[in-house]
């Protein structure tokens, strides 16, 4: 079943908090460059602003670069938060990284700020651009798409590359829009779980053909964290756990090093919360995590799977894609 399902990578160039921000850049480059050897389909950078632990802010300036470190591998955004960006800007940047990387680009594109209410006042100064998503993507089809005599503004490049357009989302609104518009749709497990089954049903009922697909495809994005054994991927399952629960307290997201313990870390209540936030992760061994990824396409009928993988050593990291790629050729 998982041999025929294409796996991909989001990433958001995770940083430790003693290294530099030219060698987060430099192993997540690493990173992308061993996906590629394996076989992964996507590598897709997450925009975020203002976050100290995650560097994918100048998210299409690392797309272009992971795209010239790489051969084959898809590469885009996942996603550009559309109402930080002017739409024209979006279809210029995005038009000249598919000349450049002919049939390698994507476009995801989300509706959130990725940043906190400050942050995002700084970026977007107009509350309500956020009201005219499904415009935007109207608006950004267009800019991509072939030249129309009556079109007074044109993106160039841009203009005829036609760069695929996925809505990412969380909730229901993202998955009717996907429907609606014929798109195809991503849904961010790895952080909002529970909407999951609503959203895929609602996406899969109300699609609408396209010119761009026929039927519906879907992408479930979750956390993952594939080791050896169970017992080790539990152990290191603890960065991503304190990595959460930082977001949760409004501290720092810096990548830390796993714990024989949480136990301490947290309260009861900070325990439960961060379990439901992560209740979707596929941690364990190769078995276990080939069990539970089929158990999952079962459930919600997945296309392809993309995973973050947010474990601290740089080494285990890509150890881990190799696991995760030889569970999905058994």
């Amino acid at each position: 079943m998982l041999s025929t399902i294409p796996f991909s990578l989001l990433e958001l160039a995770p940083m430790q908090q003693d290294a530099s921000v030219s060698q987060t850049l430099s192993n997540t480059t690493q990173y992308a460059q061993k996906a590629d050897q394996l076989g992964y389909h996507r590598f897709w950078l997450a925009e975020h602003h203002n976050m100290p632990g995650i560097v994918c802010a100048a998210t299409s300036i690392l797309i272009g670069h992971i795209a010239g470190k790489t051969k084959r591998i898809r590469v885009g955004s996942g996603g550009i938060m559309l109402p930080n960006h002017s739409t024209l800007v979006v279809a210029e940047q995005f038009g000249t990284l598919e000349s450049l990387y002919p049939s390698r680009i994507d476009l995801g594109l989300g509706r959130a700020p990725g940043s906190d209410n400050m942050t995002s006042q700084a970026l977007n100064s107009d509350p309500q651009r956020v009201q005219r998503f499904p415009e935007e993507v109207s608006e950004l089809q267009r800019l991509l798409g072939p030249h129309k005599s009556n079109s007074a503004v044109r993106a160039i490049p841009g203009e005829n590359t036609n760069v695929p357009i996925w809505l990412l989302g969380s909730s229901l609104l993202s998955a009717q829009l996907a429907a609606d518009k014929g798109l195809p749709y991503v849904f961010a497990g790895h952080f909002a779980p529970r909407f999951l089954q609503q959203a895929v049903e609602l996406y899969r009922r109300e699609f609408k053909p396209s010119a761009i697909l026929d039927k519906p495809y879907f992408i479930l994005a979750l956390p993952v964290v594939a080791a050896e054994t169970d017992q080790q991927a539990e152990y290191l399952s603890s960065t991503s756990k304190q990595r959460v629960l930082a977001l949760m307290r409004g501290q720092a997201l810096w990548l830390k090093p796993p714990v024989d313990s949480m136990t301490g870390l947290w309260t009861e209540q900070e325990k439960a919360q961060v379990e439901n936030f992560l209740s979707l992760s596929v941690i364990g061994g190769p078995i276990s995590i080939k069990h539970k990824l089929e158990m999952i396409t079962k459930q919600f009928n997945v296309d392809e799977f993309m995973f973050t993988n947010d474990l601290y050593d740089p080494q285990q990291r890509q150890r881990a894609l190799e696991i995760l790629m030889s569970v999905k050729g058994e």
